[in-house]
């Protein structure tokens, strides 16, 4: 199952609001409702938010009126900041905006603008898939056969194009011969854990098991927990991990407990710029918080604050699984070894 596609010049998204109790497809037209879909996380993770995100400037060059190659330029900037305003952490839809106006401003004519816009998404489509089973083999060799690992929010196929970062490690394990069973968090306050893990997991006959976000520091002190898997959002060259929230809080405990602690990440997921203090972190509605379903549970007149991630510092990390191996600390040494 693919999580977003170019069909027929529309972007097909899996919509992800609907899982588990429905498998549902939005077809996106023009670039204004990719936008939409990636505000209302129709489509999340940042891989797969960075791919739909390239396919919504297609969409807007496809559907462009414009007679000369500056009209058409205008016309893909005005996509490129309507795109970028989505959401401000996850790295993946910068990288990939910038990376397709990039080639776009290198071309030489309307015409061919139109052409290497949708080219070049439809090259990180294909990449994402290749990359994120580049890093399954490189991780699935820290894991042994029989172990049982936790694993924070959604870092699977429905993340990414096809494949997944995290869970795409833990595929590759599957499919290397080793027995792997996985403890999901719910995620809370949109269970990204209990309606997407726990489905793709089970659906590709992966031996899963759910607990509240709660239980993650009483799991670990019985010593049912062997590893920690998760994926990122935005990593910076310090190895400072920005995921989703609650991240944090599994990391201090992994350390508490001596629980080793990976991140899967590719180095599009990398911001090699930003110092910590820099990074935007998202405040999502605080209907995700005060209501269940369309039920309002909390007191109107109560403060609520729903941060969407967090970040976690190099201490707290194992190791960082990228496409190209495993970063060890000091991470920023490393990084620039592991780049040449």
């Amino acid at each position: 199952m693919l999580t977003v596609e170019w069909k027929d010049n529309s972007v097909v998204l899996v919509d992800q609001t609907k899982l588990p109790s429905k498998l549902v497809y939005v077809k996106c037209k023009d670039y204004s409702e990719v936008a939409e879909a990636i505000k209302k996380l129709v489509v999340r993770g940042a891989p797969a938010i960075g791919v739909t995100a390239a396919f919504g400037l297609a969409l807007a060059a496809h559907a462009s009126k414009a007679r000369t190659q500056h009209e058409l330029m205008t016309d893909l900037h005005t996509a490129f900041k309507v795109l970028q305003a989505t959401r401000p952490t996850a790295i993946n839809l910068f990288w990939a905006l910038d990376r397709v106006m990039g080639k776009a401003k290198r071309a030489k004519s309307a015409q061919e603008v139109k052409r290497v816009v949708l080219d070049e998404a439809l090259k990180m489509f294909d990449e994402d898939i290749s990359v994120n089973r580049q890093m399954g083999t490189i991780g699935a060799k820290l894991f042994k056969d029989g172990d049982i690992v936790l694993t924070h929010c959604n870092a699977g196929s429905l993340a990414t194009v096809g494949y997944g970062t995290a869970l795409g490690v833990i595929r590759a394990a599957k499919e290397s011969g080793k027995r792997l069973s996985v403890i999901a968090t719910e995620t809370r306050p949109v269970m990204q854990g209990s309606r997407l893990t726990a489905f793709e997991l089970k659906h590709d006959g992966i031996d899963v098991s759910l607990i509240p976000d709660t239980a993650v520091g009483y799991m670990m002190s019985r010593g049912v927990i062997r590893r920690v898997i998760v994926g990122a959002d935005r990593v910076l060259r310090t190895g400072h991990v920005f995921n989703k929230i609650g991240t944090y809080q599994v990391a201090v405990l992994a350390n508490k407990h001596k629980v080793p602690f990976y991140v899967a990440a590719p180095l599009s997921t990398f911001d090699f710029e930003s110092s910590p203090g820099e990074v935007v972190i998202e405040e999502r509605s605080v209907d995700e918080v005060v209501k269940v379903g369309k039920r309002r549970v909390v007191p109107k007149g109560v403060r609520v604050f729903n941060p969407a991630f967090d970040m976690t510092p190099p201490e707290l990390i194992t190791g960082i699984i990228t496409e190209h191996g495993v970063l060890t600390p000091p991470f920023e040494k490393k990084l620039k070894t592991l780049l040449g």
